[in-house]
């Protein structure tokens, strides 16, 4: 099941609109379920400006290590702490409490650039 009201990257990244220009960042259940059992999440640190496309952080599983990419630019407003000590989340909610970080938006309008959920399922499908 893909959320309908989230937008997505092609690194299988939600993004989730919390206001004009605050949005919450996740991983797709697909990117869950392709990494399997998840060990341990490195995240970026609160006040860190990001770029759209780079790397933030990185998720280690039992199969290997995924680097974390910024979907859009801004600064980094909040981190999920509760990842640090229960990596589970990300494996049973990660459309809920298993999200990532927040990212106060240098453009709000760059969110509609990302993929909607019919396009994302296309991505997946393939």
């Amino acid at each position: 099941m893909i959320p309908e009201e989230l937008r997505y990257t092609d690194e299988h990244e939600w993004v989730a609109s919390k206001t004009e220009d605050l949005v919450r960042v996740g991983i797709t259940d697909y990117a869950q379920q392709q990494l399997g059992d998840v060990v341990h999440v490195q995240l970026p640190e609160v006040g860190d400006r990001v770029e759209a496309g780079t790397g933030v952080g990185e998720v280690e599983s039992t199969k290997s290590v995924s680097d974390l990419f910024a979907p859009l630019s801004g600064e980094v407003v909040a981190v999920n702490d509760a990842l640090l000590e229960q990596t589970e989340l990300l494996n049973s909610d990660p459309y809920g409490e298993g999200w990532l970080f927040e990212i106060r938006l240098d453009d709000p309008d760059a969110l509609e650039a990302l993929l909607d959920a019919d396009a994302y399922q296309a991505l997946t499908a393939g």
